[in-house]
C-alpha cells in the first residue's frame, strides 16, 4: 500500500499555492501534510513500535520527518503513542559539523524530543570512499542504538530511490543491487523503516515550506563531482523534462527488482544445501564447480550475505571461479575485496575478515599469567590441571611460522612432523603461520590449538579472533592428545600436499 500514491509524483519543488500572506482556498500546511502523515500512520499500523527514533541529520527531509512525527504522535491516544527520540551522527567531516549538532539539539528541545548526538571517526578502508565509510559508521551507531521493539525512521524518499537505482545500473549491479533501497529492514534488535519512500521530494519540500521549518544546507550536496549529486542536479531534471513521472517509474522498477531478488534469495537457500562444506560456514568447492555459472554466483552471493560480507562485483565473482575454485587442491589461492577474504583448503571454501600480517617476533611468556598476543591473535593461558607439570608454572617463549619442527603428542608415541600434525587436524596452510608455537628453551612443548608435546605441558588454552577455527581446538589437555597410530593415516603424510 502506498500512502503517497495519487498525490502527484510531479509536484514542483515550490508549493503550487500563493505566497505566505495571500489568502488561499486550501491551507498549505494541511494540503502538504496529508499524504506524508498518512504514510507515517501506515508505518505505525504495519509495524507497531514502543519507541521511534528519527535519523536526524538536520537537513530538510529529516527536519520535516521529525516535525511530522511529533505532530502524529501528539494526535494519537495516549495509550497508542510510541516514545519519540532523535539521533544525530556527527561525522566530523565538515568544519561546521559541531554547529550542526547544536542546531539539531535546539530543534529537538523546541519540540520536547530527546536527542542523542554521536560523534564518529569514519576512516575509509582501502578501496572505500569517505562517503561509504561515513555511511557504514552511521549504520553501526544505529544498529547499536535500537532495542527490541524499536524503530528507526529514515527520511529517504522516492527521488532518493530513483537516484539509487540509476547508480546501481551504472555500476552493473544484479537484481539485489537494483532493488535499491528497501522500505523496511531488520537493524540490530529493532527495525529501520523509510516511511516516505513512496513520497516525493516535492511533497516534503512543500511540507517544510508550509510549516516554516528551518534546516541545514550541507554544501557538499551541491558538489557534482559526487555521483549522486551529479544525477540529482544534472541528469534527473533532464529525465523529468522528457518523462515527468521518471522518479515514480524508476522507483517502481526498483520494487520489481526487489521482488525478483526475494525469489532468488529463496532459491539460493535451497541451492546452498547442495554446496555445503565439511563444516558449518564453509562451502564445498566441488559442489560449487558442479553448478551452472549463474547458479554458482547466486549461491556465493547468498552465502556471503548470510555471513554479513559485502557483495563482490562481477569481476570478483569471475575471479573466484577461475582463480580460486579451479586452483589445484594443494594451492592456497586468495580472492579479496573490501572487508572479505575468500580462501580454500582441500575441498572447503572459507570466507573471513582479512587476516592481519602474520606475526614474526617471538614473545616471552612469564609464569602465572596469560600472554596477550596482540590484536586478533588473542591470548594464551595455562588452565589449572589435575596433574600439573613443572612447566605449567614456568616461563616459556612463543614463536611463529617455524618449519621443520617435530612434536611428540604422547610421551610413548612417535615424534611427528609438525606439517603432518597440521594435515591430520585439517589446519589450512594459510592459517598455520598464525598458530603459536610454545617453547621451553629450545624444545617445542605445545602447538596451540593442535597438540601438546612430550607431556611437558598438561593444558593450554588459546582464544583468538581470527574468524576461522579450522582444525584448531580452543583448550588442549590430556584428552586432546593425538593417538600414536594416527600418523600412518594422515592424508599426504610425507608428501608435498598441504
Amino acid at each position: 500500500m502506498n500512502a503517497c500514491a495519487g498525490s502527484g509524483a510531479l509536484k514542483p519543488e515550490t508549493p503550487p499555492w500563493p505566497d505566505a500572506g495571500i489568502d488561499a482556498e486550501i491551507d498549505p500546511a494541511i494540503d502538504a501534510a496529508g499524504p506524508l502523515q498518512d504514510a507515517l500512520r501506515l508505518s505505525l499500523a504495519q509495524h507497531s513500535a514502543a519507541r521511534v527514533w528519527i535519523a536526524f541529520s538536520g537537513g530538510r527531509d529529516s527536519r520535516a520527518l521529525l516535525h511530522a512525527a511529533v505532530q502524529l504522535v501528539n494526535s494519537l491516544p495516549q495509550a497508542l503513542r510510541p516514545q519519540l527520540g532523535a539521533v544525530h551522527i556527527d561525522h566530523g567531516i565538515h568544519p561546521n559539523s559541531a554547529d550542526w549538532a547544536e542546531h539539531c539539539r535546539a530543534c529537538c528541545a523546541a519540540l520536547a524530543v530527546p536527542i542523542r548526538v554521536q560523534t564518529v571517526a569514519a576512516a575509509p578502508q582501502p578501496g572505500q570512499s569517505p562517503e561509504e565509510a561515513a555511511r557504514e559508521a552511521r549504520w553501526a551507531v544505529w544498529q547499536q542504538l535500537l532495542a527490541p521493539g524499536e524503530q528507526l525512521w529514515i527520511a529517504q524518499h522516492q527521488d532518493d530511490q530513483a537516484e539509487t537505482l540509476l547508480l546501481a545500473l551504472l555500476r552493473g549491479a544484479g537484481v539485489k543491487g537494483l532493488a535499491a533501497i528497501p522500505r523496511n529492514r531488520v537493524l540490530g534488535a529493532g527495525q529501520a523503516v523509510r516511511p516516505w519512500l513512496h513520497c516525493t521530494g516535492a511533497q516534503i519540500a512543500a511540507y517544510a515550506s508550509a510549516h516554516g521549518l528551518e534546516w541545514i544546507e550541507d554544501p557538499s550536496n551541491q558538489n557534482t563531482a559526487l555521483d549522486r549529486n551529479y544525477l540529482r542536479q544534472r541528469i534527473l531534471p533532464l529525465l523529468r523534462e522528457r518523462w515527468p513521472a521518471a522518479s515514480a517509474t524508476l522507483a517502481r522498477a526498483a520494487a520489481h527488482c526487489g521482488e525478483a531478488a526475494k525469489l532468488l534469495e529463496t532459491a539460493g537457500a535451497d541451492w546452498l544445501a547442495n554446496a555445503a562444506g565439511s563444516a558449518p560456514e564453509r562451502l564445498s568447492v566441488s559442489g560449487l564447480l558442479s553448478m551452472p555459472r549463474d547458479r554458482r554466483h547466486a549461491v556465493l552471493r547468498h552465502w556471503l550475505a548470510q555471513r554479513g560480507f559485502r557483495m563482490p562485483n562481477h569481476r570478483r565473482l569471475e575471479q573466484i571461479s577461475q582463480s580460486l575454485l579451479a586452483a589445484r587442491a594443494d594451492a592456497s589461492p586468495l580472492v579479496a575485496w573490501s572487508g572479505c577474504e575468500l580462501r580454500r583448503y582441500r575441498d572447503d571454501l572459507f570466507a573471513l575478515e582479512p587476516l592481519p600480517p602474520a606475526p614474526v617476533a617471538s614473545m616471552d611468556w612469564p609464569a602465572g599469567q596469560p600472554l596477550h598476543l596482540g590484536g586478533r591473535l588473542g591470548e594464551l593461558s595455562r588452565p589449572a590441571s589435575h596433574a600439573a607439570s613443572m612447566l605449567d608454572a614456568g616461563a616459556l617463549q612463543v614463536r611463529f611460522g617455524l618449519t621443520g619442527l617435530r612434536c611428540r603428542p604422547r610421551p610413548d608415541g612417535p615424534n611427528r612432523h609438525l606439517k603432518a600434525l597440521f594435515q591430520q587436524q585439517g589446519v589450512p596452510a594459510w592459517l598455520r603461520p598464525y598458530v603459536p608455537l610454545v617453547f621451553a628453551g629450545e624444545q617445542l612443548v605445545a602447538v596451540a590449538g593442535v597438540a601438546l608435546c612430550d607431556g611437558r605441558l598438561t593444558a593450554l588454552c588459546w582464544r583468538h579472533a581470527l574468524g576461522v577455527t579450522a582444525g584448531l581446538t580452543e583448550i588442549l589437555g590430556d584428552a586432546e592428545s593425538l593417538a600414536p597410530e594416527a600418523e600412518m593415516s594422515l592424508p599426504g603424510a610425507g608428501s608435498g600436499t598441504q
